[in-house]
């Protein structure tokens, strides 16, 4: 049995090649990547894999039974390059794809909705098996502004008192490593998230108990949140998104509690705590 993993340079995709290692002979393990090169430090054969070049798709994907799609970052190009994964794997008699999707992609307010219900869709219609993992937030995507937190006093964000029900990226990772390795979850639509949720004015507290200094919540208009993310240098597209994001949260989208995640891992999910400890070391 062949595995494959797309994506598997990035901050998910390595993870999850690391945790199969563990579960299965490396010699069974395929990193797909663009920089084959990069990829070479993972242990494992690797195959050049790039979203946009469709014809050459199939042929990196021959003899591969189980392959893990995760979800591209060009946002706008999503379900064209996502159809080209999908109608190689085809192509190739690929067995079985699991694809990284949206927690309630369905009902969702979050703007990364609809590439992921497009996504979703070219699987159920392909005649493939398949298995939905519908993340919820990484714990990461907040705690990675902790260190702006600190430099300048204040926790910043328009979630208002939204729960948000993160997970580790490396509970994640595990969860997708436990199910390509058990064909039992085909055919599975999963909504993954951790076990606790809380606010980001819950979140601030958390850094200002560990960290020892006083960083308050302050929770400020979309626009207002957009500008000043503006002026600290990110991209108009990705400080509106992250802003927008923050409004979704505040809804109610980033929360869950049907524990899926944990009972997958067969443990309690990463705490925020241990995610604040951890960007704090």
């Amino acid at each position: 049995m062949k595995i494959a993993v797309t994506g598997s340079t990035g901050q998910l995709g390595q993870i999850v090649v690391e945790q199969l290692k563990k579960r299965v002979p490396a010699e069974n393990i395929v990193a797909l990547a663009r920089d084959i090169e990069k990829a070479s430090v993972l242990g494992v054969e690797v195959r050049e894999f790039d979203y946009n070049k469709a014809e050459n798709l199939a042929g990196s994907l021959k003899g591969i039974d189980h392959l893990l799609l995760i979800s591209g970052t060009d946002f706008g190009s999503r379900v064209e390059q996502h159809t080209n994964v999908v109608n190689a794997a085809k192509k190739a008699g690929v067995k079985w794809i699991v694809y990284t999707s949206l927690l309630r992609s369905e009902t969702t307010s979050l703007n990364l909705a609809p590439e992921h219900i497009a996504t979703e869709k070219v699987l159920k219609e392909s005649g493939m098996a398949y298995t939905l993992l519908r993340h919820g937030w990484y714990s990461e995507n907040y705690t990675a502004s902790i260190p702006g937190a600190l430099s300048g006093g204040a926790f910043l964000g328009s979630a208002k008192e939204g729960k948000i029900s993160s997970a580790a990226r490396a509970d994640y990772a595990e969860a997708a490593a436990i199910i390509l390795c058990d064909e039992t979850h085909k055919g599975k639509t999963y909504e993954l998230a951790g076990d606790e949720a809380y606010t980001l004015s819950g979140l601030a507290e958390e850094i200002t108990k560990q960290s020892g200094k006083n960083i308050p919540y302050n929770d400020i208009p979309e626009q207002e949140y957009a500008n000043i993310l503006k002026n600290i240098g990110l991209p108009e597209v990705f400080a509106d998104a992250l802003a927008n994001w923050d409004v979704s949260a505040s809804k109610g989208d980033l929360f869950d509690e049907s524990q899926q995640l944990s009972k997958l891992l067969g443990r309690p999910t990463t705490t925020i705590a241990e995610s604040v400890k951890l960007a704090l070391a």
